[in-house]
């Protein structure tokens, strides 16, 4: 554990020293060369802000892990090369992924690409992700259903991988939102993978949760005036969207191990929760309206909690606390009284449909009095 717990630290920190050194090389290409996030009616911020951080992610992630991996090499520690060595096909098909998505949002960040492209690279990543052993063999118990034959199981996992990438890339609306949802999702499956002793993956979650930190210091603390401001872009959603869902899936069919208290299904969804149920509350509000699921509008919950007067730093800060607040009410129901899977995503849905249902009557309220002056 104590070897574990020093190389995912080590991970972490050169994943944010690298990421920390090249975000300011990328802000300053881009202002020379004037590449910059277009302003329209949906978008938040105001004046020119470079949206290329996400091409930092995959370099340094990749770049971090070798080095780390030469270090143990040449001081003789193999344990680092084993791990890495037992999940290779799932590693491997990853980075390969990743590859594809990542050359996808350069190109739709510099010049733009239809969704119907990006959406079929997706599904490309999904079916290498299934090839590398990525999929969706156990339901961990939900409606009773554990073990799941691959005729499921594969049309299964590329929905949820696709929709994954989708959520993570649609929920970033405002300055820090994508990133600080996947950082606390990134921390907790670190954590998780070392007390299952799936090393490998811990190592992947760590050095992801790296390259997010100093990137959220740039979006949300850096300033427009000072040309230190930056978006992730789709480059960077697309790719960590990718990695969590990578990440979720495979800790979501992971067989319960002792002294693990709480049903790693649960664990993996939980930090998710938010970007997924507003995915599937915006689709579901075209679809009522007749409207394109995948067209953009205002109706995701950034967009909501904007309206019902919130500043964006503040409604940032509030989303990420509301998804930290249904992991840990997950994890606390999970492990001391007993609650299923099943039940806790009744529990969710019930407690989000509230939720909404509150800060759409505040919206409506606050329309009217606004309407009335």
């Amino acid at each position: 554990m104590g070897y574990w717990s020093i190389n995912s630290l080590i991970t972490f920190f050169l994943c944010a020293l690298l990421a920390g050194v090249l975000i300011p090389q990328i802000l300053l290409i881009a202002y020379r060369r004037n590449l910059f996030d277009e302003v329209n009616e949906r978008k938040i911020h105001k004046g020119l802000v470079p949206r290329l951080g996400g091409i930092a992610f995959v370099p340094v992630i990749m770049v971090s892990i070798a080095v780390i991996l030469e270090a143990n090499q040449r001081l003789g520690f193999e344990a680092f090369s084993d791990a890495l060595a037992a999940r290779y096909m799932p590693l491997l098909s990853t980075f390969i992924a990743l590859e594809l998505l990542y050359l996808v949002g350069i190109a739709d960040d510099l010049i733009g690409v239809k969704y119907r492209a990006k959406f079929v690279v997706q599904l490309v990543c999904a079916v290498v992700l299934i090839g590398g052993g990525v999929w969706f063999s156990d339901l961990g118990n939900v409606l009773a259903i554990h073990e799941v034959s691959p005729w499921f199981g594969y049309p299964f996992t590329v929905v949820v991988l696709v929709f994954l990438i989708n959520a993570i890339n649609l929920i970033d609306g405002i300055d820090g939102l994508a990133s600080g949802l996947s950082s606390i999702a990134c921390f907790i499956y670190g954590f998780a993978f070392i007390l299952l002793e799936e090393y490998a993956f811990a190592i992947i979650s760590f050095a992801t949760l790296g390259v997010l930190v100093p990137f959220f210091y740039y979006n949300v603390f850096g300033d427009v005036k000072k040309h230190s401001k930056i978006f992730m872009g789709d480059t960077g959603s697309l790719t960590i969207g990718l990695i969590l869902g990578m990440l979720g899936t495979m800790l979501y069919t992971h067989s319960d191990i002792d002294g693990f208290s709480i049903n790693p299904a649960v664990v993996a969804f939980s930090p998710l929760l938010v970007p997924c149920f507003d995915v599937i509350r915006v689709y579901m509000l075209r679809i009522r309206q007749h409207r394109s699921p995948f067209m953009p509008d205002k109706s995701h919950i950034h967009h909501k909690i904007l309206a019902a007067g919130m500043k964006p730093r503040i409604a940032m800060i509030t989303i990420v606390s509301v998804s930290a607040a249904f992991t840990i009410a997950n994890f606390l129901l999970a492990r001391f009284l007993g609650v299923n899977i099943t039940t806790l995503v009744i529990l969710d849905i019930m407690a989000w449909t509230a939720g909404n249902y509150w800060l759409s009557s505040i919206i409506k309220r606050r329309s009217a009095e606004t309407e009335s002056k």
